[in-house]
């Protein structure tokens, strides 16, 4: 004669679930990818802002007696010369309709006045100030404007800071979405189970032991889902990378290897999370409704 195991109290699985373990997986997608977007923000601002630091552009204006290309070789030669500069480079006309030709298009007239530029790349260790740049070239006697690119780095960096907080934001929305869901799951389950959940608690269940009941099966669900979502974060992130090579898919957003870290938590939060949400459910269910129905 073979023992008598009794079945669980909670199916294992039920139709319902499928609904809610895809409406977590994609909102665990969402709040991954998110991180991940604002980890790519953040090191694009870094990138963009240490490179502008790293360079300073100057506008010569020519003397009567002499042609624009000739003050800016001479401006990059007197630039060379000033301590924290590495490089100064006078840039000619072609390659001044080269950096134009994306704003310009194509076609270029050739009596369009360019400016008269010289790039400078300064020290890494000890970059030569703005201030310095421009007295060496008065002293020169070249009527020339320093630009250290100081303003394209805080519209860089508010562009940055506005493009972490709008991926912040969305991981946020996402994981109080996926709370949301299983609130509202755990009410259902618990409204589904009436009977079953009326009839623990008059023959001396604790709220404890019932609330345990749900909170391991949406616990263990979200936990799955968040895998889920993970991992196809994961997927996409592969993508983007290995699309574009080390650079990502575009300079504009570079994604990395490293990401894929801030995959790993969210199977536990979003356990945590459910077990949470699920548990303050369904204690403030029981001590509403049945509570209620018992004294009555």
């Amino acid at each position: 004669m073979s023992a008598y195991r009794p079945g669980p109290l909670l199916p294992a699985r039920e139709g319902r679930d499928i609904a809610l373990f895809a409406v977590v997986a994609i909102l665990c997608f969402l709040a991954v990818f998110g991180a991940m977007a604002a980890a790519a923000a953040d090191r694009a601002a870094a990138g963009w802002s240490r490179s502008m630091a790293a360079e300073a552009t100057v506008q010569v204006n020519p003397r009567p007696d002499e042609s624009g290309d000739q003050a800016a070789a001479r401006a990059a030669e007197v630039l060379a010369g000033v301590p924290g500069v590495a490089e100064a480079e006078a840039l000619s006309r072609a390659e001044a309709e080269r950096l134009l030709r994306p704003w310009l298009g194509e076609t270029i007239l050739p009596d369009l006045p360019l400016p008269h530029l010289v790039v400078v790349r300064l020290d890494e260790v000890q970059p030569a100030a703005p201030e310095l740049l421009g007295r060496a070239l008065a002293e020169a006697g070249l009527d020339a404007r320093v630009d250290d690119h100081s303003v394209w780095r805080a519209d860089v960096g508010r562009a940055a800071l506005t493009a972490k907080a709008a991926a912040i934001g969305l991981a946020l929305l996402a994981t109080l979405a996926a709370a949301a869901s299983v609130v509202f799951a755990s009410r259902a389950a618990l409204q589904a189970r009436h009977e079953m959940v009326e009839v623990l608690s008059l023959t001396g269940a604790a709220d404890r032991f019932i609330a345990n009941l749900f909170q391991s099966r949406f616990a263990w669900l979200a936990a799955v889902a968040g895998a889920a979502g993970a991992l196809a974060a994961c997927a996409l992130l592969a993508a983007l990378v290995l699309g574009g090579g080390d650079r990502g898919l575009t300079p504009a957003l570079p994604f990395d290897w490293s990401d894929i870290i801030l995959a790993a938590p969210a199977p536990v939060l979003a356990a945590g999370l459910a077990a949470l949400a699920a548990r303050l459910t369904v204690r403030r269910l029981l001590h509403v409704a049945f509570r209620t129905e018992t004294r009555g």
